[in-house]
């Protein structure tokens, strides 16, 4: 028989033609993240850093590269590991990262990401700095843990100016030395945190490692601390700041990895802990038995002390999870600009364009509060500024926190069964997302130190409200929605149970009001409408993509859209 004739459909078939690759958008890479970022740029500019746009641009050039976010892959995925001997016998307590981790590491501290408004304190510093590591935390952002905590130490360690003289020199050095050799023998160190103990965690009072002396005792001395520690930060950090009872009460003390002579502190790291995101940043418990270390600030005084760390560290948190927003909408922009279904784009079908208007408004507005508190850091001479920022933090840092979860899940949403899989940046957002809620001071934490601001320092209520009188007259949903929160709070009476059981609801309507104040004034009219109608007037709704009609949803999109062909 003769075979039958092949034809150009036939041939299809028997070569089994199966994989032509449609309908996908390309990976958003090789960009400007900056320069694709409308917001950060108009928010550089409005608070006071214009001067640093070149440097940006050049960041957001980096950050954007396909190696460079290939980095943020490769160190989650080769997590840290914990030697506790060398193979002679030492004790080292070393933790080892994938070369990527310490390169992410470099490009920190090279940028300066740690250090640059305290070596550079000119008008816009925190700004700059601000917008510099929400575009690299994008990248990745377990790393910027220990970056986070050498950036939030100097102003602890600068209560006790003798030690400052010894330390801050090399903790403001524009490098990266990840040897575990004695800071002696460095440029470069990085500063961590132990505080939280497995009895107490938030509750530092409750803390029972203890401080002695080992001669007069008091501020800058020496003292050998004795106990556990439940969460060490990064412990391969060169020293850490530590809470710890000394005759005299809970204090603040510099506790190095080495001791002056080289020899090896005696505190042992225990375990590392097994997270559910921030994998690629190494924490840890530890014992201390008998490290040395030397008191910062008064004896007694340990929170207060630490406090100006840790409020630094809030800061940042506010940081991070506006830079982890940012980059989830613009995942799932890019994606829904790219990918058809149902016979359209995605992005130009009306139910979608809900749901990414309505993400895109949530970054947007994350990022303008943030900005507006590093503006604040950078004028804290300024009365107003000052006050201002003793209430902003724990507002913003408690709801942009809080917000991000969700957020980065229906950012997930959006692109579908690609976006679960660990290939994509996706899976890792969201495991990130919450870890910045929960970290320095989870989201009841947050709230409880709003209302100790209020009875402590009352003035900044009324500078909270002075801030939000400089948008009055320009939404009557806003003017109604602040009007309200200014009469609730005039109602507060005497009852602290009933206040701090409310506390959720006035920290949530602070936040937005803050967050409208300055879209209002400073974002484009589409996007400060969206937020007053969809946040300040329904409420919005359980999930993304409640936004009210009538809106210019397609103008909101078009402003968030990195456009990478």
């Amino acid at each position: 028989m003769n075979a039958p004739q092949s034809t150009p459909e036939t041939e299809d078939r028997y070569l089994a033609v199966t994989h032509t690759v449609t309908n996908q958008p390309t990976a958003l890479e090789n960009y400007n993240l900056y320069q694709q970022d409308q917001a950060l740029q108009d928010g550089l500019s409005r608070e006071g850093a214009a001067w640093a746009e070149q440097e940006l641009v050049e960041f957001g050039e980096l950050t954007g590269r396909s190696d460079i976010i290939d980095l943020g892959f490769k160190a989650n995925e080769n997590k840290p590991t914990f030697n506790t001997h060398d193979r002679f016998g030492h004790r080292i307590d070393e933790v080892e990262f994938h070369p990527a981790y310490h390169e992410l590491m470099r490009l920190s501290m090279g940028h300066g990401l740690h250090s640059s408004p305290w070596t550079d304190p000119r008008s816009g510093a925190h700004v700059a700095r601000a917008a510099k590591y929400y575009l690299h935390s994008q990248v990745e952002a377990a790393h910027c843990c220990p970056i986070t905590m050498t950036f939030a130490a100097i102003p602890s360690i600068r209560k006790q100016p003798e030690l400052a003289a010894l330390w801050e020199s090399k903790i403001l050095h524009n490098d990266y030395d990840p040897r575990n050799v004695p800071d002696s023998a460095k440029q470069s160190v990085t500063i961590g945190m132990a505080m939280t103990e497995k009895q107490g965690g938030s509750d530092v009072r409750a803390n029972s490692t203890r401080a002695f002396p080992l001669g007069q005792g008091g501020s800058g001395q020496a003292y050998e601390l004795v106990g556990h520690k439940w969460f060490v930060s990064a412990p391969m950090c060169d020293a850490f700041l530590v809470l710890a009872q000394a005759p005299g009460g809970l204090s603040c003390f510099l506790m190095p990895r080495w001791r002056p002579d080289g020899s090896k502190n005696p505190w042992q790291i225990q375990r590392l802990k097994h997270k559910m995101g921030n994998v690629a940043n190494a924490s840890s418990e530890a014992e201390l038995r008998g490290a040395l270390a030397w008191m910062v600030g008064e004896e007694g005084r340990g929170v207060p002390t630490i406090i100006e760390m840790v409020s630094m560290t809030r800061f940042d948190c506010m940081i991070g999870s506006s830079g982890g927003m940012r980059q989830a909408a613009a995942q799932a922009l890019h994606h829904c600009r790219h990918r058809s279904a149902f016979g359209a784009t995605l992005s130009d079908q009306p139910l979608m364009q809900n749901v990414l208007a309505d993400l895109a408004l949530e970054s947007e507005a994350a990022l303008a509060l943030t900005l507006r508190v590093a503006r604040a850091l950078d004028n804290q001479d300024d009365e107003h500024e000052r006050l201002l920022t003793r209430l902003a933090t724990p507002v913003g840092k408690y709801w942009i926190c809080k917000r991000s979860p969700n957020h980065a899940y229906e950012s997930m949403e959006c692109i579908g069964g690609s976006g679960v899989m660990e290939n994509c940046i996706m899976p890792r957002l969201f495991r990130e997302s919450p870890v910045n809620a929960i970290w320095e001071g989870s989201g009841n934490v947050q709230c409880l130190d709003t209302l100790r601001a209020l009875q402590k320092s009352p003035d900044s209520l009324q500078a909270f409200f002075n801030e939000l009188d400089q948008a009055r007259g320009s939404d009557a949903r806003y003017d109604r929605f602040v009007g309200d929160l200014k009469q609730e709070f005039g109602n507060l009476g005497d009852n602290p149970d009933d206040i701090q059981y409310r506390a959720r609801n006035l920290v949530d309507r602070m936040a937005l009001s803050l967050q409208a104040s300055v879209l209002l004034q400073h974002s484009i009219p589409e996007v400060a409408d969206a937020f007053c109608a969809s946040r300040l007037q329904s409420h919005g709704g359980l999930n993304y993509g409640n936004l009210p009609r009538g809106l210019d949803v397609r103008a909101i999109i078009e402003r968030a859209t990195p456009v990478v062909d």
